[in-house]
């Protein structure tokens, strides 16, 4: 049975809180308050799929009460109650950000539409939410062919049964988020969002107003009240990848949501319940991380509850025909096809860059083919031309330059065996666009 949706009724006159109440408990959640103050209170430290509230009460009006709801909740769902001669009122107060609202008097059916046209817009923000997350970084596809990884979606399987922190580990490229969207699917959160951050792409400044949410004026660029990523994935699955790449600080601060269920956003005295699923994913070892002083050995306890390791392309070329023919079926222009020949030299490469090298390589023979099937010269030309005997490596070598100015000449060529195209770059380096411009700017310390 789909959980019900959970309301907040609002009014300074008691009957009618009671009649609300009694009401739509049918079918919804309801709870009820007759202190414009309390209810914000209560917002503020409680998760409602909507607000309904009348527009004139004593303490706050409508305005002020839907600012003060927006600014402890900036995606709440607010629905108005009004009498006729306060619509202008309310009409300023939807402009203002809330859903709808409804005048007195009013039937129950109309109450119930309203309430149901919010929850619906709210699940289709989050769908949104969802598929632009999804969109901004496609994960190769997950596929159990081998051994290795049916015992790896054997034991996410297990995991995905329960609420546990999960933490997959293996080297970029596996196919870590492809892992952890599979358990949030099959999961008894999976009708809730799944929110991804890559935890080494925002620089330590940002990540914590990211994560936890950020009130109007808390720094200089916060120019207005958002929630946080733990607020965003209510009820569902935030994935944290990279997480070995977190600031120290932020550490200290995940850790108390994980211990408490509670998030604090930058520039407020408040705590927010929080309602979600922790899966983290890292490529890097964190036990020397911790040895380091780069990563809190007490954090870790907290994630590594449900440890799954993604072994590496090269050590499950099982794997590699079906992925190859997932990938001819996904991107490809028509039904295509792929020569023995072909095949073997795929499942014979070590691809350092794992899945989302093979993926690279067949998108780019798929792309420039001139036949129905993909052969041998497709995907060696598609293979970015080997690093190992690059003239600018060398010279920089020779040179005896600082690591940074190596690795710079390494990105370059790069790029320049991808035609360009930052976005395929990024892959191959196994690191998000936003970082490889920082890199590029020489920004990324």
């Amino acid at each position: 049975m789909p959980e019900r949706a959970k309301l907040l009724v609002v009014d300074d006159d008691p009957s009618v809180v009671d009649y609300l109440c009694e009401v739509l408990t049918e079918r919804y959640e309801v709870h009820g308050l007759t202190s414009s103050r309390a209810a914000v209170q209560r917002i503020r430290t409680e998760d409602f799929d909507v607000v309904i509230s009348d527009v004139e009460m004593p303490e706050l009006r409508g305005p002020d009460l839907l600012a003060a709801v927006l600014e402890a909740k900036p995606r709440q769902a607010v629905l108005l109650i009004t009498a006729f001669g306060s619509i202008e009122l309310a009409v300023d107060t939807v402009r203002a950000g809330a859903c709808d609202f409804v005048t007195k008097p009013f039937k129950l059916e109309t109450l119930t539409l309203a309430i149901e046209r919010a929850l619906r817009e709210r699940t289709m923000r989050r769908e949104i939410v969802r598929l632009r997350r999804d969109l901004g970084e496609s994960d190769p596809g997950l596929v159990a062919t081998s051994t290795a990884m049916r015992a790896v979606l054997d034991l996410a399987r297990r995991a995905a049964r329960t609420d546990a922190t999960v933490l997959v580990t293996g080297e970029s490229g596996a196919g870590k988020g492809a892992l952890a969207r599979w358990i949030h699917e099959r999961s008894a959160r999976r009708d809730g969002p799944l929110v991804q951050i890559n935890c080494a792409a925002l620089p330590a400044s940002l990540i914590e107003a990211e994560l936890f949410g950020v009130r109007r004026g808390a720094f200089t660029d916060a120019r207005e009240s958002r929630d946080g990523l733990f607020v965003e994935a209510s009820r569902g699955t935030l994935f944290l990848d990279e997480i070995g790449d977190m600031p120290l600080e932020a550490q200290a601060k995940l850790l108390h949501v994980l211990e408490s269920s509670k998030v604090r956003p930058v520039g407020s005295s408040t705590e927010v319940d929080t309602d979600v699923r922790l899966i983290a994913a890292t490529n890097r070892n964190l036990d020397d991380a911790i040895r380091e002083g780069r990563f809190r050995s007490d954090l870790y306890f907290r994630i590594n509850v449900v440890r799954i390791e993604v072994p590496p392309l090269r050590d499950r070329p099982a794997d590699i025909p079906t992925l190859v023919h997932e990938f001819l079926a996904r991107r490809g222009r028509g039904p295509l096809g792929i020569t023995d020949e072909a095949m073997r030299w795929l499942c014979k490469h070590d691809w350092p860059g794992n899945v989302r090298e093979l993926a690279n390589v067949m998108e780019r023979a798929i792309a420039l083919t001139e036949h129905d099937t993909i052969v041998l010269d497709d995907v060696r030309d598609a293979q970015p031309r080997s690093l190992d005997d690059s003239s600018s490596l060398q010279q920089a070598a020779q040179r005896h330059l600082p690591l940074a100015e190596v690795e710079l000449a390494y990105i370059r060529q790069i790029i320049a065996a991808v035609d360009g195209n930052m976005a395929r770059a990024a892959r191959v380096l196994g690191i998000d666009r936003r970082t490889l411009y920082r890199k590029l700017a020489g920004t990324s310390t």
